[in-house]
């Protein structure tokens, strides 16, 4: 293939930006992508279940469609929001306890140590 070619394909279809970055398309970054092919899968898949379940067409048209653009609009919302690692920092700031109890009395705490070793 040519070179002007080469470019041109680059430029149509810009998946990623170079080493060390993380793959980015159309301004998704990193797990978005990963969210937006599921939710667009279960949407494609809800469909089918739908259809085959004897549901009306249009009414799989119109919960197919509704849903896909559900997950399209909630993905890039999500991503202007959190950004690259916004949904991993959000999981890990769940994880972490909101309060830490401590058992002893105040007045422990607050006494100061002598010397020797007792308190």
């Amino acid at each position: 293939m040519t070179d002007e070619l080469l470019s041109a394909k680059r430029e149509k279809y810009p998946v990623n930006k170079g080493i060390g970055r993380p793959v980015e398309f159309k301004g998704l970054k990193a797990q978005y992508l990963f969210l937006f092919a599921g939710g667009l899968l279960a949407a494609f898949i809800l469909f089918v279940i739908l259809y085959m379940a004897g549901v009306s067409q249009w009414v799989c048209i119109g919960l197919g469609v509704t849903a896909a653009s559900a997950v399209v609009w909630l993905t890039f919302r999500l991503n202007a929001k959190y950004g690259q690692h916004g949904l991993m920092k959000l999981g890990a700031a769940r994880m972490r306890p909101r309060y830490l109890l401590h058992r002893r009395r105040v007045s422990h705490l607050l006494r100061r140590k002598k010397k020797g070793g007792k308190a």
